[in-house]
């Protein structure tokens, strides 16, 4: 017994170290890290090194208590800011889009395996939501810069869209098994989605509040304040559940609030729950790649990539595309989105419920489940940045790599302490002034402490020390980042500065080119603000003329603060033929109104003329006749 302990726990150990250095791959060759967590289950597993695991309900019990910590942590780094601008268009896709992927999912799988409805409808619903781990790390770490409403409405939408697959699951799952009668199935489906989604909201603001409450009225040793985070979100994560309500849409909430709100030793907890998160994806692919047996893939293996093809290049393009139609998304942004439809471990884990309920087809279910996982993994994963570069949405990044270090003043202040390393091709280091509100409190210098008064100007590889007011962070952070992936800045912020302020009209004399009536007034940012829609990011371009006019800098209230001229224009993005949005579709519905009226003018036009003509004969025929 205390042999067998102690090979578990080296085996398990071995396999999480691993995992962990397998890191440096993904990060060299680009492969979705969590694809290849996934892979080293696989490989361990009873067709691999031959480690038997077969328990699934110990692999369920695993995976929820990871993924509440994942949702929550994803939660607690998402900011109001981000989410104001995603709410409504991720909380759509989180919901209509996963009941349309499901339909539209469960239907090629009935085609396919010719199962039943609800037994189709759950593989549907089983694949239906996107992986937040998968989205968050490969849009976080992958190395590209998208538009803030793109990149935030991938992200909540990754995060919360987990609770209505986990019910249409459940619910599928009970209709499978129920002896009841079909109107009072419907009806109890029914009650059970506001009970999940309503009440599990709920108890998810009342327990981000109180969490946070909690922390910060106790007084503990700093390393106890992340374990009795933890300790509370699992509490609610369990209380939630047991209420029969969404606990994972409980614990994402309470995440969300928390991250929000002041807290005690808030820089040790995100800490602390980045190496829990972390952690959790590991132990929860890890074990579900233990679970599998890929000796059995084989019988559904055609199959199951025919499903995967139907999820990934009609199911979510359609369900994305029909979602955001409302919101004003451009053609190549709702491109994006839909590809970026990663499936991961929660459908895997949403696989164990028939097995563990007794549905039929439970097994084929898990093993599709899982071949479709790792088919988005592979095709998908491997390629979002290219794709993002194709369809010419990577803005280019406004500073670079920087070197900081947040330290936590006590009490509650607008002021933080920040250290930052000063590097060779900053602005700082090229010799670049800091402003007389940001100068050190101590300057680190060949292991010296240095008075900022008797260090002389910053050198690279100073480390110095600021205290600061929070919403100047920003400001140092330009100061003190390298280059932007060593890109020229006029090339992506224009040759140089313009007044926004300015008439458009003067712009145009000034090279030449004409504006419409009506449009010389207009101040440039007015301009470009309507050009853009009202959604504004930095590096956005407007072509005027010969010229393309650039936002270089947005204030705090998202109003352009600065314009930036190109003299050299950018070829513009790919326009896709499809996906549509609203503006779209009403100025398609417009123009054909226009060309059909132009059409029965013409014919209108036509008709008369041939009429007149026909009359002009008449007439000249029978002058001619009475004058013979």
């Amino acid at each position: 017994m205390i042999e067998t302990t102690y090979l578990a726990i080296l085996i398990g150990s071995l396999l999480v170290g691993v995992a962990v250095f397998t890191s440096i791959f993904s990060t060299r060759f680009g492969a979705p890290l969590l694809l290849v967590f996934l892979l080293l289950g696989l490989v361990a597993g009873e067709d691999g090194l031959g480690i038997r695991f077969d328990d699934a309900r110990v692999a369920y019990f695993i995976g929820s208590i990871a993924l509440a910590v994942i949702l929550f942590e994803s939660g607690f780094e998402t900011r109001f800011s981000s989410f104001r601008v995603a709410a409504l268009p991720a909380l759509t896709l989180a919901t209509v889009g996963v009941i349309i992927t499901a339909v539209i999912v469960g239907a090629a799988a009935r085609l396919v395996f010719g199962w039943s409805w609800i037994s189709a409808l759950l593989l549907g619903s089983i694949v239906a939501s996107t992986d937040a781990a998968a989205v968050f790390f490969l849009l976080r770490v992958g190395g590209i810069t998208l538009r803030d409403r793109v990149r935030s409405s991938l992200e909540v939408e990754s995060g919360s869209n987990d609770p209505m697959a986990i019910f249409l699951t459940m619910a599928l799952v009970g209709l499978a098994t129920a002896a009841a009668g079909e109107g009072e199935a419907v009806l109890s489906l029914l009650r059970s989605f506001f009970l999940q989604i309503g009440l599990g909201t709920i108890t998810g603001l009342i327990g981000g509040y109180v969490i946070v409450r909690i922390v910060n009225r106790v007084e503990l040793e700093a390393a106890l304040y992340p374990i009795l985070l933890i300790a509370l979100v699992l509490a609610l994560f369990a209380a939630t559940g047991m209420a029969q309500a969404s606990g994972f849409l409980a614990v994402y909430v309470a995440g969300l609030v928390a991250g929000n709100m002041r807290m005690r030793q808030v820089l040790a907890v995100r800490r602390v729950l980045q190496g829990m998160s972390w952690l959790a994806q590991i132990a929860m692919f890890l074990t579900l790649g233990l679970l599998a047996t890929p000796h059995e893939f084989g019988q559904v293996l055609l199959p199951a990539i025919a499903v995967a093809a139907v999820l990934i290049f009609i199911a979510r393009p359609v369900a994305v595309w029909m979602s955001l139609i409302p919101f004003g998304f451009s053609r190549n942004e709702t491109a994006f989105m839909a590809w970026v439809g990663l499936r991961g471990a929660v459908s895997i884990l949403l696989a164990i419920l028939p097995m563990v309920g007794g549905v039929a087809h439970g097994q084929a279910m898990f093993n599709v489940a899982f071949i479709v996982v790792l088919c988005s993994l592979v095709l998908q994963g491997w390629t979002i940045a290219p794709v993002a570069r194709f369809l010419g949405l990577v803005v280019p990044a406004r500073y670079g790599r920087v070197e900081r270090i947040d330290l936590e003043l006590p009490g509650r202040g607008d002021h933080e302490v920040v250290t930052y390393r000063v590097a060779p091709d900053s602005a700082v280091g090229r010799g670049r002034r800091i402003p007389r509100w940001a100068r050190p409190a101590l300057i680190l210098r060949d292991g010296r402490s240095l008075r900022f008064e008797a260090a002389g100007p910053l050198q690279p590889g100073d480390q110095v020390y600021i205290v600061a007011a929070t919403e100047h962070i920003r400001l140092l952070d330009q100061l003190f980042a390298r280059p932007s992936g060593g890109t020229d800045s006029a090339v992506l912020f224009g040759d140089f500065a313009i007044d926004p302020d300015i008439r458009v009209a003067d712009l145009a004399e000034a090279y030449g080119f004409e504006v419409g009536d009506g449009d010389g007034s207009e101040p440039v940012a007015a301009m470009m603000r309507r050009s853009l829609g009202g959604d504004l990011e930095e590096g956005d371009r407007v072509a005027v003329g010969p010229v393309d006019l650039i936002v270089r800098r947005l204030d705090d209230d998202d109003q352009i603060a600065e314009v930036g001229l190109a003299l050299e224009r950018r070829a513009p993005p790919r326009k896709l033929p499809l996906f549509q949005n609203w503006r779209d579709i009403v100025a398609y519905l417009k123009a054909r109104k226009t060309r059909r009226a132009a059409a029965q003018a013409a014919a209108q036009a036509a008709a008369l003329a041939a009429a007149v003509t026909g009359l002009a004969r008449d007439d000249g025929t029978g002058d001619g006749g009475a004058e013979v």
